[in-house]
């Protein structure tokens, strides 16, 4: 199986979010299933020099701009890499969307629209790089013109577009179609025009011969008016090609029991440990170390989609009781400010960092009694599975991934032993707090009971390799089959 892989990102190259470590560990997993497996992605700012070894092995023209294809390897693996060189779209400061100043760059439409154009070539092996595609597997609205401009081309690849989160569309002006010169059939409700806009994210969605997205339970919620983001009927249409994949996880970088970042590395067997790590981490972030009082703890974007509003406002409530709680996050500034604002008025049981350091993320997994993720959606969510290996039990909303990866703490699931952390339905902050009052009920009187979740937790298997294996048989699938797009 002969497979192209487009990314916008891909760990540890360039990564913005989650698209990153999907694309830096999904692509070693399938080598590993014999898929012969080459990732493409642009050349940003200092991608080159993290690549290593480069050499260049095409020049293209015709595209408006000078570009080159270098071939590097994804590092840490054998995963050839080739990087679309364009200096004057790539080659700046800032990140792979937005400036340093946080706005999106101005010609984005441009750079990915070109960036797509050479994905187009490689996979129709006009690049000159003697090699041709079964399957071209395209990630996010950035790649989403590939379907698209593959679609009634002769002895074409298969296509599969998947989903990371349906609420970045690549939405444009309508001006911007005619800029890019792209094909005008395509100008219509059942192509890339949307709502008199042009969206990126359409290409893949009305063309590819498979869709997929990162979880099954957000396959079925992006189907629906509450999550669909205005698309929903267009996915309904075509829900017959759409799945849901469980993105995994690297257990490489997140074991517990080698993890470098920890004070005390642990086990199923030897949880008792953690306490030393709790201890490090309160004295880390100045709260006082008391082992008995459990620590509840927040990592992610600070946004409306990951509940972080409602956090701050459960926060006054919560704090009354015996808790401590740590956030470390970025996002709405706003937000920031409230958050940094309730640290200073709580000072003994609330800790807030603003921005991300993997190491300090390491360590809260590490030594927190509780997780909590009341995401308002979420297409899949690591941080969850993160906290399960790491003995830190999740307290989830019933959306998308988290869904599908937490088990509630039922009597009936904790009496099975099938529990693995706290479920609630309702994105508020009663929701939360109730979530949280059954959360701490098990671990204030019922220790046994709290050592079975953790252990059950640490003993789920979210690792890349199933992942890859459903994969490898979507692939085998869509090229046995054939395009079975159906027109809208």
């Amino acid at each position: 199986m002969k497979l192209l892989y487009i990314t916008s990102e891909a760990q540890p190259l360039v990564k913005t979010g989650g698209l990153a470590d999907v694309s830096g560990a999904l692509p070693q997993a399938l080598k590993l299933r014999r898929v012969d497996v080459r990732l493409l992605l642009p050349a940003y700012r200092g991608v080159v020099e993290r690549a290593g070894k480069v050499r260049v092995v095409a020049e293209l023209s015709g595209l408006g701009l000078p570009v080159r294809l270098l071939q590097a390897t994804l590092p840490g693996s054998g995963v050839p890499v080739w990087l679309v060189d364009c200096p004057p779209l790539f080659d700046r400061p800032g990140g792979p969307y937005v400036a340093a100043d946080g706005s999106d760059w101005p010609d984005n439409a441009e750079r990915f629209a070109l960036f797509c154009r050479v994905a187009v070539r490689v996979a129709l092996d006009r690049a000159g790089l003697r090699w041709r595609p079964e399957v071209v597997h395209c990630h996010d609205w950035q790649t989403g013109l590939v379907p698209a401009l593959l679609d009634g081309q002769a002895e074409r690849p298969r296509t599969v577009f998947t989903i990371h989160n349906l609420a970045y569309q690549g939405d444009f002006p309508a001006a911007t179609f005619d800029r890019l010169n792209l094909p005008a059939p395509l100008w219509s409700p059942h192509g890339l025009e949307f709502y008199g806009r042009l969206a990126f994210i359409k290409g893949g969605l009305a063309f590819a011969d498979r869709l997929t997205t990162v979880s099954p339970t957000y396959a079925r919620d992006i189907c629906t008016a509450d999550y669909g983001h205005g698309l929903d009927g267009l996915l309904r249409h075509r829900a017959a090609v759409l799945s849901g994949i469980l993105n995994g996880v690297d257990y490489g970088a997140w074991d517990p029991a080698v993890d470098p970042h920890l004070a005390r590395p642990f086990g199923p067997t030897t949880l008792p440990r953690r306490q030393v790590n709790k201890a490090a981490l309160q004295h880390a972030f100045g709260l006082p170390e008391k082992p008995e009082v459990p620590l509840v703890t927040h990592i992610g974007r600070l946004a409306w989609q990951k509940g972080g509003d409602l956090i701050a406002d459960a926060l006054p409530e919560l704090l009354t009781g015996h808790v401590q709680c740590i956030v470390l996050g970025s996002g709405d500034a706003a937000l920031e400010r409230r958050l940094i604002e309730l640290a200073r008025h709580y000072p003994t049981q609330l800790a807030v960092r603003i921005g991300y350091d993997e190491a300090l993320a390491h360590q809260i997994e590490g030594g927190a009694d509780l997780f909590l993720m009341p995401s308002r959606y979420e297409p899949c969510g690591l941080n969850q599975i993160y906290s399960l290996r790491y003995g830190c039990v999740p307290v989830v909303r019933r959306t998308g991934g988290l869904a599908d990866t937490v088990v509630d703490a039922t009597p009936h699931a904790l009496r099975a032993g099938i529990a693995t952390g706290v479920v609630f339905e309702e994105a508020s902050v009663w929701g939360i707090l109730e979530a949280l009052r059954r959360t701490l009920a098990i671990y204030w009187d019922r220790k046994r009971a709290w050592r079975q979740l953790q252990r059950t937790g640490m003993a789920q298997d979210f690792s890349w390799d199933e992942s890859a294996r459903e994969y490898v048989r979507l692939y085998r699938e869509v090229v046995r089959v054939g395009a079975a797009r159906q027109v809208p």
